[in-house]
């Protein structure tokens, strides 16, 4: 029997956890000083949460076993500050599970929700979108077109998108990403610095990318069932060729791997990087009493090709690289592919320029003698910094030059344009000639 379809990160929490999903609120105010409290009575609640909530019943249960041995022994006796003990009993648990996390202060649960107890039930889900993601566009930081038409977008969280609701505003921010990309020759997501978020945002990306229906999509396994992670809705315009590159680091996290594990196993997306943090199992804080809450994994995911997921060993990058180079990298490997593609020649220009120039950006400079080109050019000023040669004309912003070799520069950013400079018999520089991908060149005498 198929799954049923997951259509949102809220109802998801309630349907793992029996406690109505409520939108995020701001952390509390930090406080100057903390309240001593009593860490055996604190950890009793933290085990009951563990207990009642955790998605494998038996591991839970070993789990609260054994922290509460831990206290009976008096292992956390002497952490009487909460921001203490809180920072001990997550650094104790997120071996056994990367989502554990201890929070204090947390505001204390609804009447009747007591530490770890059942709830109400799932509720209405939450009317509006939350301030703080609306803020921060959904996640969505950055998108733009690369030079050689490379589609780049930039994603530091995975917002909700409520599939019943035609305006919803994550969607809006998704759907206005990939227009921005939709024309581009290749696609890179980067989520080097997204933590995660929700699972309708991975299902609705991956959409994007995918056959609609497709069987790759990873099912949420729970003490109350299971659900998929495929989309209420689906991605209308799919683009079912074009190469993806994801970015990941070791800061990538939970609905973020699962973004990149789904793309990967399906065999459509190149994954450059370093290993991603490896929290794979979702789920939501548990009130746990004296002001503590605890994340409790309440799901776990299986993807259907691997029947397995990222928990503890995370996503492995096709390309292993340090998280800082994983931008040039791929872009690098994009561009040379690209080079072997069939298109016009104005366009293969292009995406060589733009290879070539990217690696003179990041390529140790090469030596020349500025004093050679410093001087005007028909209506063009080449001067020198200690940056290098830079280009100007008139009063337009200067453009910095990049040595490609011997008398060859381009511009930094925007490859698709070259100076080319003109020696005489005698070796010295005469001319320069202005150069774009597309064809048109100007020639500029020397002090004219």
């Amino acid at each position: 029997m198929r799954a049923r379809t997951l259509v949102s990160a809220f109802a998801l929490t309630a349907l793992l956890s029996g406690v109505a999903a409520a939108a995020p609120k701001p952390a509390a105010p930090p406080v100057a000083t903390a309240q001593q409290v009593k860490p055996r009575q604190v950890v009793a609640g933290i085990a009951q949460a563990i207990e009642d909530r955790y998605f494998d019943p038996a591991k839970g249960k070993q789990i609260a076993d054994d922290l509460r041995a831990a206290a009976a022994k008096g292992e956390f006796d002497a952490l009487t500050d909460p921001r203490d003990l809180a920072q001990a009993l997550t650094r104790r648990l997120q071996p056994l599970d990367h989502h554990f996390n201890i929070s204090w202060p947390v505001e204390p649960p609804p009447e009747g929700q007591g530490p770890g107890g059942p709830g109400p039930g799932p509720g209405p889900r939450p009317q509006g979108d939350n301030p703080f993601e609306v803020r921060e566009n959904y996640g969505f930081r950055h998108a733009d077109i690369l030079p050689g038409n490379i589609g780049y977008i930039d994603l530091h969280q995975f917002s909700d998108i409520d599939f019943d609701d035609p305006n919803s505003g994550a969607r809006a921010a998704a759907d206005a990403a990939l227009a921005m990309v939709s024309h581009t020759d290749a696609v890179i997501i980067d989520l080097r610095d997204n933590g995660g978020g929700s699972p309708a945002m991975v299902g609705y990306l991956t959409s994007a990318f995918t056959p609609k229906g497709a069987d790759i999509y990873n099912t949420f396994h729970s003490r109350r069932g299971d659900m998929s992670e495929a989309p209420g809705v689906y991605y209308p315009h799919p683009r079912l060729t074009v190469p993806v590159y994801i970015l990941i680091s070791a800061r990538t996290g939970s609905a973020a791997e699962a973004l990149t594990y789904t793309l990967q196993t399906a065999g459509r997306a190149v994954i450059v990087g370093e290993t991603s943090g490896g929290a794979a199992n979702p789920g939501g804080p548990v009130p746990a009493g004296n002001r503590f809450a605890v994340f409790v994994s309440q799901g776990a995911p299986e993807n259907p090709i691997s029947h397995k997921n990222w928990e503890g060993g995370g996503v492995q990058p096709d390309v292993a690289v340090p998280a800082a180079e994983a931008l040039t990298r791929a872009r690098i490997l994009i561009l040379e592919n690209l080079a072997k593609a069939d298109m016009p020649d104005d366009q293969k220009t292009a995406n060589q320029w733009a290879l070539e120039g990217l690696r003179a950006e990041n390529a140790p400079p090469l030596a020349i003698n500025a004093g050679d080109y410093v001087g005007a050019y028909s209506g063009v000023t080449i001067a020198a910094t200690p940056d290098g040669l830079t280009y100007q004309r008139g009063r337009r912003p200067a453009w910095s030059l990049v040595a490609l070799g011997p008398d060859r520069f381009t511009v930094r950013g925007e490859p698709t344009r070259r100076i080319t400079f003109q020696r005489d018999a005698s070796g010295k520089v005469v001319a320069l000639d202005f150069t774009t991908a597309d064809g048109p060149s100007q020639h500029m005498r020397r002090g004219e």
